[in-house]
């Protein structure tokens, strides 16, 4: 992983995101010493995605396991639709 400042990139804009988009390298943009961003080769963000949507299914299973309804217009109050 590199570290690069996020007006270096900004400078290189080009040579960094070949760095990651060819070689694969993950970069980790930062200002004044905070990390703010990161660059990631799409296959890396295709695995966030698929583990986001692993973690969201198994949460809807689990809620759909919970007993008990909730009545149409209380969840339309909690949700402002009224």
């Amino acid at each position: 992983m590199i570290r690069l400042a996020a007006s270096k990139a900004r400078e290189e804009f080009a040579n960094t995101l070949d760095r990651v988009a060819h070689r694969g390298e993950r970069v980790v943009l930062h200002r004044r010493g905070k990390e703010v961003a990161a660059l990631v080769p799409m296959a890396d963000l295709e695995l966030i995605r698929r583990i986001e949507d692993k973690l969201d299914n198994e949460a809807a299973d689990k809620a759909l396991k919970e007993p008990g309804t909730i009545p149409w217009e209380k969840l339309k109050a909690d949700l402002g639709l009224e």
